[in-house]
């Protein structure tokens, strides 16, 4: 066993790398490799910026970030920065189902009037009966400040009635919440109406039925939107915890620091400490089975008692239950000794592999460092991608319509919002047959040829954006596998180490090999889109499905994610021969699928330890860093002089959150440059011993404790 374990590897996946007297790390003599896809994605990225280009040029969005009232007007902004709310003067029109045009009008518009204002209104008021008779004045009746800006009250002399059917001034307002910055009714407030207010004419005569009204219509709206308030309570929390927001990041990386600096000098202790909890987890499971299973035996508990349930709370109280569980933890028991009997020799180059890369990462501390740097350009991919689909989805000119606001004219009827109209211009006196006549928003123009494109363009914007974000994280595995393999085939450790083996390895990757990362993402986004094309069509199409097709599409969105996953795998090893090697992506893919196979057991062994590693590191970093912000931030943890108290936070689980989400980012990226290194030198150790006899002539490059592992030795001159 132990000879075939350390001569013979596999055959049947190629023959083994021959020994090379001028090869001594990643080859400095290389040439640019799979230009065809280079020049590609370079089209790619060019047509990227030109649509990005397109989307500033005819894109606003304003559109998204503020409301427009009748006139088109942005509120908060322009002319109206210090009035950033949106009022509808009759909110009953937004919640009557009744109304027809609610149904052609997009978003939140409505068709009433609708004006910028500075804060929303937050009380109960109405035009009485009396405001109606004659002689009565439009001043001494309306707030100026909810009225259309070209209605002077102390100047006009249009009657109370008169204003109320042009919807120059409201004729009711109720209490009021910002949401998204148009004001909607506020639920919470709408059970205490006063009888005097159902009494106005133009509203429900009940007091419940306007209550009623006013919520079925504008409810959902609030609950799905109302999220402004929490949005400024969760600013204030950020505002006055950030600095210990960054005190707990920073202790999170010197957490995962400390880690990686342990697995250096006791990866030993801690890996045999995971496989011995687990198989006393796995001891006490068996223990527990059994004594459920003899307690319930005791019983007479039987299954044939049950019968078919679908309470499967019922079958844990059946002796058959805990004897079935029995076994399968029995035997998965047994799977685990007999693995660690046979493996052990490779287990403990794995544990050897992880103290090398630990040593590798101390040697050159900047690999920890470059993360950032991918950080920072994947940012910049998001950015880019958010900014430009926004940019496109508001790049149509707003659409606007005649309106009636009131049917009651007869004249109205003839007015169906057929035609357009500017709403800075528009004048309802050209219409006198209907003196309610409005310009509404509608929608925005697809006509033109831009327009008509949008639906493509917001396509070519993801796939753009997918194939960017891959090849960003491929120029960073690459990277890193170009600086670590330099290191493994140093002979002379630190000293053959090339000065800044980081930076050496990026200008390398950019100068030659930016066609062969860009043809390993390019396969890996074709996957993604047909992922997200599956995801789309099962959304869709989720009502109309049989079992049948539910099964289908099941099957293909399992498929198609282990296959990402596979490729994932594969383009990870292939950027590492492509560092080392300097050949193009199909035969580096295919030189390490050969080589990982002829020593699959060790890939296995190798890729379960290292990863059941890394995630208890995690776990201890992000767990950790989570419990100690959990007692601080919510108060049970006290500060010396109380400089910081718990109490005055909105939200103290918003600061929990965001601390244990960096510090998951900050363990991800210290892990992944970790996993990287592994990957990196066990690729190399598997060619050292195919290529490397321990000769004069053919020296290993391992660790020396690598080579007492496998019973080797580099014979020494004489």
């Amino acid at each position: 066993m132990g000879k075939k374990e350390e001569d013979g590897p596999d055959s049947g996946y190629g023959e083994p790398a021959q020994f090379d007297p001028t090869f001594n790390g990643p080859i400095k003599k290389r040439g640019c490799t799979d230009i065809i896809c280079c020049i590609l994605f370079m089209v790619v990225i060019l047509g990227y910026i030109g649509v990005g280009m397109l989307a500033w040029l005819y894109g606003d969005p304003r559109h998204v970030l503020f409301p427009r009232n009748s006139t088109g007007w942005f509120c908060g902004n322009g002319p109206n920065k210090d009035k950033p709310h949106l009022f509808y003067f009759d909110i009953l029109k937004c919640a009557s189902s009744a109304n027809v045009l609610v149904a052609t009008l997009s978003g939140l518009q409505c068709p009433t009037t609708q004006i910028c204002v500075k804060e929303c209104p937050s009380t109960f008021w109405a035009v009485s009966p009396l405001d109606y008779i004659p002689g009565k004045l439009a001043k001494d009746v309306f707030n100026q400040s909810l009225c259309v800006p070209s209605l002077d009250l102390q100047k006009t002399n249009l009657s109370v009635s008169e204003i109320v059917n042009k919807e120059l001034c409201p004729f009711f307002s109720i209490p009021t919440t910002s949401a998204l910055g148009r004001c909607f009714p506020d639920i919470q407030k709408l059970g205490s109406i006063p009888d005097s207010f159902s009494s106005t004419p133009g509203l429900p005569s009940s007091v419940n039925e306007t209550a009623k009204l006013i919520k079925n219509g504008t409810g959902d709206i609030i609950n799905s939107f109302n999220v402004k308030n929490v949005g400024l309570r969760i600013f204030e929390d950020f505002a006055s915890s950030w600095p210990w927001i960054l005190v707990g990041l920073v202790i999170a990386m010197l957490v995962s620091l400390l880690f990686l600096l342990l697995l250096r000098f006791i990866a030993p202790v801690m890996i045999w400490l995971i496989i011995i909890g687990l198989l006393a987890s796995g001891a006490y499971g068996i223990w527990h089975c059994y004594w459920e299973y003899a307690n319930y035996k005791q019983q007479s508990a039987s299954i044939t008692n049950v019968g078919f349930t679908t309470n499967f709370q019922t079958y844990l109280h059946v002796q058959e239950t805990w004897l079935a569980i029995l076994i399968i933890l029995c035997v998965v028991e047994a799977i685990i000794l007999l693995t660690l009997i046979f493996l052990r020799t490779r287990i403990l180059i794995a544990i050897a592999l992880i103290q090398e890369s630990s040593r590798a990462i101390g040697h050159m501390m900047s690999s920890l460092a470059f993360p950032l740097v991918t950080f920072a350009l994947l940012l910049v991919c998001v950015s880019y991608w958010g900014a430009t689909a926004i940019y496109l989805a508001t790049s149509g000119q707003p659409i606007y319509k005649v309106v009636p606001l009131n049917h009651s004219y007869g004249g109205c009827t003839s007015i169906t919002g057929n035609v357009t109209c500017d709403p800075q211009t528009f004048n309802s006196s050209d219409y006198p047959e209907c003196p309610t006549a409005s310009c509404i928003f509608i929608n925005y123009n697809e006509e033109g040829l831009f327009q008509k494109n949008m639906f493509n363009l917001q396509i070519y914007n993801a796939i753009a954006f997918l194939w960017c974000v891959n090849f960003v994280i491929a120029v960073g595995q690459c990277t890193l596998a170009g600086a670590f393999a330099s290191y493994y085939w140093a002979f002379s450790k630190p000293d053959d180490i090339p000065m800044f083996p980081v930076g050496a390895s990026f200008m390398r990757t950019l100068r030659y090999h930016v066609g062969s990362l860009a043809f390993g993402s390019l396969i890996l986004t074709v996957v993604q889109v047909v992922r997200i094309i599956l995801e789309y069509i099962d959304h869709k199409t989720r009502s109309a499905q049989n079992p049948c097709a539910r099964f289908v599409l099941c099957c293909l969105k399992c498929c198609f994610w282990c296959l990402e996953k596979f490729i994932k795998f594969i383009n990870r090893n292939a950027y590492i021969m492509i560092a080392i090697y300097g050949k193009n992506f199909c035969v580096s893919a295919k030189n390490a699928f050969s080589l990982l196979m002829r020593n699959i057991i060790r890939v296995v062994v190798l890729d379960k330890v290292t990863d059941v590693l890394l995630f208890f590191g995690k776990l201890l970093v992000v767990g950790g860093v989570g419990v100690l912000s959990f007692f601080f931030f919510s108060g049970r943890i006290k500060l010396p002089g109380d400089t910081f108290r718990s109490e005055t936070l909105n939200y103290y689980w918003m600061p929990i959150i965001t601390v244990v989400f960096g510090s998951y980012l900050i363990a991800h990226g210290f892990f992944s440059v970790y996993n990287m290194c592994v990957d990196t030198l066990f690729l190399c150790f598997l060619e050292d011993l195919e290529r490397n006899d321990g000769s004069l002539q053919k020296p290993y490059f391992m660790s020396t404790n690598l080579m007492k592992i496998l019973n080797k030795s580099n014979k020494q001159a004489k």
